[in-house]
């Protein structure tokens, strides 16, 4: 019944060695499964990048724009090109001009010439588009957008669904957790290099499926809540072996299992102070623990088992690449930072940096000064560019009021005293970045573009209308129509944008744009600014959104804008930024045009930058 021979003594020390040996071979057989989970995910992620290579190819349709988007610069300052007008008297017609083209004063694109500082016409050179997805697969797509939750859509869900399920399998395929713990050991160690890749800013993945680190943060928190729920089930396992053993204090004090409490409660930690209370009302708390975490658990992971070294050595390759990349995309600068009360926001100008970016892409800034208090100098601080690449004001960040940081940096701004160009006071930061932006997506390359901001939203959609307006001037941008939409609380909010509204409207020649300012708030012992510029409006109220994207479509199929009316029609760009509810917004109005609209303007993208991530 032992199966030893009869009349062999039983060696308590042969059967411990063959227990040594059953379990080490349970552990290669699960680290092999494990293994082949992890090459089926790494499949699916080189499919995605696969798809998404044409897009990838096609922003690389100028050599100037390889460039853009990866290290800020000093550069020589991008002069607009020059406009020669001619107004023939008008053609005699019938046709009545609509009220929504009324404003179109600086419009006559027929009437007008593009020329550069050679005295000579541009020729004209439109960037390709490739679509995010064939015109057959819109009606499977399209519903992929809908929110199932804030800021959260079903395209997410069914992206940690099929994670889940994959993971799930690998666990829990002809095992128990209980009776062969080590599985869901190497599942959570599998899946740290993952967890690391989704977070690091330099998100090497991202940069291949074009996607910034902060649109893929929900995969990283997933993701990591995985790996933690695999280390407890893994933990809890073996707890209830040694229990049922009687051993269970022998084999806790074993030094291998003491790092692997280590690990745990550092695992535990980073999952308990990364929830949305203390990311909300203590970031900094938030973040000591995930530094002091990871500085812990990949030692204390070595140490538990040295045969994880190759996932930890990805880990340790992964964070560092991320942290070589972001000590050369730091620059030291002097800035200028002047108040501005309309808006409750600092206005921040390093005139020394003017290139390297794409518009809607946000840097990291840390001010090194002691008047932010004594720590105030460690805390690093996410902002959208509000000026565009090449320009002569330089790099432009605006700051809102949002925390103690923000009011303190506001503060300091007030106290400054005057300079050369008004209120303002001097100080040395640290930016880092560009980060996030549209990433393989053009925009120029669509034929209407409609931007619906929010607030300091404002600052994504300001550099990258002047952008397209540029592009337009320079003969490279293939949009007919500019629509922005601002909604703001106070309407006098609109008072520091007056004149950049105006040039940017008058500037636009052969690209009509529209800028619809919208205010919640009721006004109290005034009233709301006078706004006369055609172009410009001031309204009471929410937008109708559903209504702009409409006219959007029809003004971009039926506008005449000269060469551009032989080109084909190549989609909608919705660009939205704000809080994740204006997301949702946007998303329903675009989820509810029928889908021959959608095939009449020849599809519609959306690129989101909402804050809350």
């Amino acid at each position: 019944m032992s199966g030893y021979p009869s009349g062999a003594n039983f060696n308590p020390d042969e059967m411990t060695s063959i227990t040594v040996v059953l379990g080490a071979l349970n552990s290669s057989r699960a680290e092999v499964l494990v293994f082949h989970a992890t090459l089926f995910l790494l499949a699916i992620i080189a499919l995605l990048v696969l798809l998404s290579a044409p897009r990838a190819l096609a922003r690389l349709w100028r050599t100037s724009e390889w460039c853009n988007g990866h290290f800020l610069r000093k550069g020589t300052y991008r002069r607009p090109t020059s406009i020669v007008r001619h107004y023939p008297d008008p053609p005699s017609s019938s046709k009545e001009v609509a009220s929504d083209d009324s404003h179109t004063l600086y419009t006559h694109t027929k009437h007008a010439e593009r020329i550069n500082d050679k005295d000579t016409s541009v020729i004209l050179s439109y960037p390709p588009h490739v679509a995010s997805c064939p015109r057959f697969l819109r009606p499977l797509v399209a519903p992929l957008r809908t929110r199932v939750a804030i800021g959260f859509s079903i395209a997410q869900g069914l992206t940690i669904s099929l994670y889940s399920c994959i993971l799930i399998y690998a666990a829990f395929y002809k095992s128990s957790p209980f009776t062969d713990p080590i599985r869901t050991g190497w599942v959570a160690i599998a899946q740290l290099p993952f967890v690391f890749a989704f977070a690091t800013k330099n998100n090497v993945l991202g940069t291949f499926l074009g996607m910034g680190y902060e649109r893929l943060n929900f995969l990283h928190r997933f993701a990591g809540r995985l790996v933690v729920l695999a280390a407890n089930i893994h933990s809890i396992g073996y707890f209830y072996r040694w229990s049922l053993a009687g051993n269970f204090m022998i084999q806790i004090k074993r030094p291998q299992t003491i790092w692997a409490l280590v690990a745990l409660v550092c695992f535990d930690s980073m999952t308990l102070f990364s929830t949305l209370y203390w990311r909300q009302r203590a970031y900094n708390v938030f973040i000591a623990t995930h530094v002091i975490g990871v500085a812990l658990v990949l030692p204390a992971l070595w140490l538990h088992k040295p045969s994880m070294m190759p996932y930890i050595l990805a880990c340790i390759g992964i964070y560092g690449f991320d942290y070589v990349l972001r000590l050369v995309k730091t620059r030291f600068a002097s800035a200028i930072i002047r108040p501005l009360p309309e808006l409750g926001s600092t206005r921040i100008e390093v005139a020394g940096i003017n290139a390297g970016w794409r518009a809607g892409q946000h840097v990291r800034v840390r001010i090194a000064s002691m008047a932010m208090g004594w720590w105030g100098w460690t805390e690093v601080h996410p902002f959208t560019i509000a000026s565009v690449s090449g320009g002569q004001e330089g790099l432009v960040l605006l700051c809102k009021k949002t925390g103690s940081w923000t009011t303190k940096l506001y503060e300091m701004a007030k106290a400054g005293g005057y300079t050369e160009a008004g209120i303002g006071r001097k100080i040395n930061i640290m930016i880092e970045g560009p980060y996030g932006g549209p990433g393989h997506m053009i925009f120029s390359s669509f034929s209407a573009a409609v931007f619906v901001v929010g607030g300091s939203g404002i600052t994504f959609a300001l550099p990258a209308v002047q952008d397209l307006i540029q592009k337009d001037l320079d003969g490279q941008s293939r949009v007919k129509i500019i629509e922005l939409v601002w909604v703001v609380q106070d309407s006098a909010s609109i008072l520091p944008f007056l004149p950049l509204f105006a040039s940017m409207i008058e500037s636009s020649a052969f690209t009509p744009v529209r800028i619809s300012v919208h205010y919640t708030q009721a006004i109290l012992g005034g009233k709301a600014p006078l706004v006369s510029h055609p172009g410009l409006t001031l309204s009471p109220g929410r937008p109708r959104i559903g209504k702009v994207l409409d006219t959007a479509i029809s003004r971009a199929v039926t506008l005449g804008s000269g060469a551009k009316d032989s080109e084909r029609i190549t989609g909608l760009l919705v660009g939205v930024c704000g809080p994740t509810a204006l997301g949702d917004d946007v998303a329903k109005a675009v989820g509810m045009i029928p889908a021959v609209r959608r095939n009449q303007v020849g599809g519609i993208e959306m690129h989101e930058e909402v804050f809350g991530w």
